[in-house]
């Protein structure tokens, strides 16, 4: 599963970036004492309790008659509502409960998703007697806080992970393998989405922008179960107008963390940008295994070694990803659009392969030997046991007797005589380094 999501609601000027900022660490949310400030929704992760969640914060919701940019706030707002997986209501103790709030809360109760009842502006223990009225909007527990001065987040963060899936819940997947496939605008991934499943299931045009949301196909190849899923291609941000557009980037990232295996298309005839390398990146960032995706290469004026130069471009434009195999296709004329399956099938079991403890304390011991560990001031880094913890994406746990002595081209070095001697073709290693105790 992805990352929970919590949207942070309530009418204008209630102290709803404030809170944002606060639970996110930095100053995202521009703060003013200006009803209406936050126009449109502003997405960051949090983490509480070592619980790791997508936290949006949106413009006031009012209600009545109201101007074209308060309706589109609204929208914004309801959009986020949507996308929640737990809603704060953000209410202000010194105005007491309005109408609007009452208006609100049988809004949000209608959606039948979790709600935390925030009571901001409660900036002293004598306020808290303040609070007794919320308790008519109906949505439960009223919880004191102060955004200025940070009190009172930690109840009410405990009550929001309350309502999240269990752990090992999120952790538990099927033999379905998950696929996303993602990109910049009119990169080709509908049609390459339709190419895979041999027909036409989703709307392609020439027009870039086509796909607005993250639409799941599952099927079932050669005894496989899949689940294939087109995102929205992804503009910079400077370039992204519609509040509709930004919906569909936030559900495309949250396809990415759904995801076992994510194909990063690029367009072959317009080659690399910016914009390539920075989307592929959020599938790195977020563990899954990549395969990179060079569409309409029909289309490509090509010799003998154009297929080669093309491929020392990506090794060099996404040094990051030296992991991810690179596919060559057309969805148009499906040229080698069979390749990617089994590709997908190879990357998925070396995501989720975990190699035996001892046979891995024998590689790193070997690796040792080889090449002795660095020492720092007369003292050298010692590596004492190496286990795997997780898998999806595979992570080991190095035992050292200082952590501050691993430097980081060693750790990359253990990695690459990982890679050596087991096949993690398509997807990323994470390495930590822990003391021993």
């Amino acid at each position: 599963m992805g990352l929970p999501v919590v949207a942070i609601v309530g009418r204008p000027n209630v102290g709803k970036s404030t809170i944002f900022n606060r639970l996110v660490g930095e100053r995202i949310a521009i703060v003013e004492d200006t009803p209406g400030v936050t126009r449109d929704r502003l997405y960051s992760k949090s983490e509480w309790l070592n619980r790791y969640f997508h936290i949006i914060d949106t413009g006031g919701i009012e209600f009545g008659d109201v101007d074209a940019i308060l309706t589109q706030m609204r929208y914004q707002a309801e959009l986020a509502i949507d996308e929640a997986d737990v809603i704060i209501m953000m209410t202000d103790s010194r105005t007491g409960v309005t109408d609007a709030d009452l208006e609100l809360a049988r809004m949000l109760n209608r959606t039948g998703k979790p709600i935390v009842l925030g009571v901001n502006k409660v900036d002293n223990f004598e306020m808290r007697n303040e609070i007794y009225d919320f308790y008519q909007l109906g949505v439960g527990e009223p919880f004191p806080i102060s955004g200025a001065h940070g009190l009172g987040l930690g109840d009410l963060l405990d009550e929001v992970i309350r309502h999240f899936p269990a752990q090992d819940e999120e952790a538990d997947r099927d033999d379905v393998i998950r696929v996303s496939i993602i990109g910049r605008p009119n990169v080709g991934k509908s049609s390459l989405t339709n190419a895979i499943l041999g027909e036409e299931r989703v709307i392609v045009s020439e027009i870039a922008g086509t796909t607005r949301d993250a639409i799941d196909t599952p099927f079932e190849r050669d005894g496989q179960e899949y689940v294939l899923v087109d995102t929205a291609g992804m503009r910079k941000k400077g370039k992204v107008y519609e509040s509709t557009e930004k919906y569909s980037v936030m559900r495309a990232l949250k396809a990415i963390e759904e995801s076992d295996v994510v194909l990063v298309v690029i367009n072959g005839e317009e080659g690399i940008i910016e914009q390539d390398k920075k989307i592929a990146g959020y599938a790195h960032e977020a563990g899954r295994a990549v395969i990179i995706v060079v569409n309409k290469w029909d289309a490509v004026e090509k010799d003998d070694k154009t297929m080669q130069r093309f491929t020392e471009l990506i090794r060099e434009e996404f040094k990051y990803l030296s992991y991810a195999p690179i596919l060559f296709v057309s969805a148009k004329s499906k040229q080698r659009v069979h390749t990617i399956l089994p590709k997908v099938n190879q990357v998925a079991e070396a995501h989720t392969m975990r190699v035996p403890t001892a046979t891995l304390n024998d590689l790193v011991t070997d690796a040792t030997i080889m090449t002795p560990p660095p020492s720092d001031r007369g003292k050298r880094l010692k590596i004492n046991y190496t286990t795997q913890v997780a898998v999806k994406p595979p992570t080991f746990v190095l035992f050292v007797n200082d952590p501050e002595l691993m430097h980081f081209s060693y750790e990359r070095y253990i990695e690459n005589k990982i890679r050596e001697a087991f096949v993690f073709e398509g997807t990323p290693i994470r390495i930590l380094t822990r003391k021993k105790t």
